[in-house]
């Protein structure tokens, strides 16, 4: 393991350990129209392999014109996805991507030396009021990857491998697990996996990854004994081989993890960073908005806003 991400590098032995290393439990964030849980970071966690960031997005109601308007705002040193259950979303980025997220899709934005999008509910159609629902992460680049040109990659629903049976139902959204690989290329060796478990359904953590954790989106799930309900993170104890067994209710998860970083990451408003320098390097690029010849550009068909730097 190159870096322990747990804040004591202790490790117990023997009869002494524990099979979850770590519960996280989210902190309630009100956005406006939506209410979000921030699993990572956390005090007890900055990282989960080298997913650094994890907000549980709804669920919610958007009435027409009354949704998610983010206005265009940077990225540095960090790769993003959105997957969605319900709803839409309009993402536009200064590399000129005009897309829309969809739910069991993928749109994966790497930021690297820096990009700019914005993400709004704008669809002209909707007419009634739309149910929204899903789980915004960030990705930590390695430092090789850090200051690399931006770049986007989409993959639609039907081409993200999927696995049923048992009970179980897993799409892999990111990377290698359970003998499958996913068709978008990351930077780092890691997974992602969505994952919908019948009542009583078990299902097997991946034993060939260092950092390892699950969220639980709906129902509940036990784990040697222990029973966690929707709105928990754990983290396991690299190389334990141990399942998880859906509730009576069934449960959703969404299993992350991978490689662990070389180190630490410093994290400011919407920048990831191995060094402060570089934060504020980008800091500074933005506060300057040079959009045509500076760092960062403004996303092609939603350059007149933009989110300030904030002031702290």
């Amino acid at each position: 393991m190159s870096w322990n991400p747990a804040l004591d590098p202790q490790c117990p032995t023997g009869d002494g350990v524990d099979a979850i290393e770590t519960v996280l439990i989210p902190r309630a964030r009100d956005l406006g129209a939506l209410a979000v849980r921030r699993a990572l970071p956390a005090p007890r966690r900055q990282m989960v392999g080298p997913f650094i960031f994890f907000d549980q997005m709804g669920p919610a109601e958007f009435l027409p014109s009354r949704g998610l308007d983010v206005r265009p705002h940077p990225h540095i040193g960090l790769a993003t996805v959105r997957y969605l259950y319900r709803g839409r979303m309009h993402h536009r980025d200064s590399l000129g991507t005009d897309a829309w997220i969809e739910p069991g899709a993928v749109n994966w934005m790497v930021a690297g030396h820096g990009v700019t999008h914005s993400e709004r509910t704008d669809d002209a159609t909707q007419t009634g009021p739309m149910p929204f629902f899903g789980i915004q992460t960030w990705v930590a680049l390695p430092k090789d990857h850090e200051d690399r040109p931006p770049a986007f990659q989409h993959a639609a629903k039907a081409d993200l491998p999927l696995l049923e049976g048992e009970g179980k139902q897993l799409r892999l959204i990111l990377g290698e697990a359970y003998g499958e690989r996913a068709p978008v290329h990351t930077a780092s060796r890691l997974f992602y996996v969505d994952a919908v478990l019948q009542p009583g359904a078990k299902l097997p953590l991946p034993d060939d990854h260092e950092d390892r954790g699950a969220y639980v989106v709906e129902g509940s799930v036990s784990v040697a004994g222990d029973t966690f309900e929707a709105g928990r993170m754990m983290v396991f104890r690299p190389g334990d081989s141990l399942s998880m067994t859906a509730g009576e209710r069934g449960a959703r998860l969404m299993l992350l993890g991978g490689d662990t970083l070389e180190g630490p990451r410093h994290i400011w408003w919407n920048f990831v960073a191995s060094s402060r320098e570089r934060i504020d390097e980008a800091k500074e690029a933005w506060r300057k908005g040079d959009w045509q010849n500076g760092r960062f550009h403004l996303p092609l068909g939603d350059s007149d806003e933009f989110i300030p730097l904030p002031g702290k």
